[in-house]
């Protein structure tokens, strides 16, 4: 059975993971995160985000718990 986890992002962090995935001069590793964090508001599945981010679900699940613990700062 597929893991989903509820991940709340306030609007004010969909702008700002919406603006680091826009920018392109930003690392890529920075892109992916906001992408999984996005990807998981939208209730996916961790096997899902993880498709669409192209990482592993392990990296799913570690964004996901450093996003819950420190929010985009982190």
């Amino acid at each position: 059975m597929s893991q989903t986890v509820s991940v709340i992002v306030s609007a004010e962090d969909q702008a700002r993971l919406a603006a680091i995935i826009a920018d392109r001069s930003r690392p890529l590793k920075h892109i992916l995160r906001a992408k999984i964090v996005l990807y998981s508001a939208d209730r996916l599945t961790a096997l899902e985000v993880s498709r669409r981010a192209e990482v592993s679900r392990p990296a799913v699940w570690r964004w996901q718990r450093h996003y819950a613990e420190g929010g985009v700062e982190r």
